[in-house]
């Protein structure tokens, strides 16, 4: 129960006030804050227990626990009962939950694009799917009826749904989520902590990702490795353009790069203000 895993049981109590949520953390100080907070309707510290009743499951931890948990919560979930979760990369959930789940119980990757660099159980909040897209991850073996179902939920709580095999996300997503984290890191530790304090708002804006929970981070990267490897030879590789045309004064080519991204950038916010994800 961080910010996403609050913000989704907040966004259910305020969307879908019928159900009942039931929150579980190991940690009896987030527990302490979650009752203090009303995040969720029964708040409980055994694991096993917390899933015991679930129609569905919300896995919300680093995706490094989610083999351990898929094993622990196995035998204590309802058959018919759907698991999902709100990581970042899906081949490895899926995997995971096709060896220790069972067979009567239905796995779905979520991913929800939301959030902040922010991750404590303080800053959740129910208006935080609003308007935001969600990715729903699926195989042939994957049950449809469950796939609805999860389409129904995310799009009550204020997401647009898309769907698609955990292979092309955790491709897409080692492009547009997981290299502009690793670009923000590079940016920050490329600069000496004194000359930072003359920084401006721009540098600010274009680093602020790399606040993000470092155990959380090295999570995501791990587990798409491979993607993630193949996103920073793209990233290298234009880099590369734009050092060799200023190495050889060539302005030309300088403008070009700088207007071939100013275009693209331009056309990907009215985009994203045309389907209303920006106002």
């Amino acid at each position: 129960m961080g910010l996403l895993g609050g913000s989704v049981a907040l966004a259910i109590s305020r969307r879908l006030p019928a159900i009942t949520v039931v929150g579980y953390t190991h940690r009896a100080s987030t527990r302490r804050r979650a009752r203090r907070l009303a995040v969720a309707n029964k708040i409980v510290d055994d694991l096993r227990q917390s899933v015991a009743d679930a129609d569905l499951v919300i896995v919300a931890t680093p995706i490094g626990t989610f083999e351990q948990i898929f094993g622990e919560i196995g035998a204590a979930l309802p058959p018919g009962s759907i698991v999902t979760d709100i990581g970042s990369t899906k081949a490895l959930p899926h995997r995971w939950a096709n060896k220790l789940l069972p067979k009567a119980v239905h796995y779905v990757g979520s991913h929800p694009i939301a959030g902040s660099e922010q991750r404590s159980i303080e800053f959740a909040r129910p208006d935080l799917f609003d308007l935001s897209t969600c990715i729903l991850t699926t195989t042939k073996k994957t049950n449809r009826r469950a796939v609805q179902t999860l389409k129904r939920f995310w799009t009550d709580l204020g997401c647009s749904v898309n769907i698609m095999s955990p292979a092309e996300h955790d491709r897409i997503l080692a492009n547009i989520s997981h290299l502009p984290h690793v670009t923000a890191v590079a940016l920050v530790n490329a600069n000496k902590s004194e000359e930072l304090k003359l920084a401006g708002k721009g540098f600010l804006d274009t680093s602020r990702i790399a606040s993000g929970p470092p155990n959380i981070w090295t999570d995501v990267l791990l587990t798409n490795a491979g993607n993630t490897i193949r996103s920073i030879d793209k990233i290298i590789a234009e880099l590369s353009k734009l050092k060799k045309a200023i190495k050889n004064q060539n302005k030309a080519q300088i403008e070009k790069l700088l207007e071939a991204a100013r275009n693209k950038r331009n056309t990907l916010i009215n985009y994203k203000i045309k389907r209303k994800e920006l106002i």
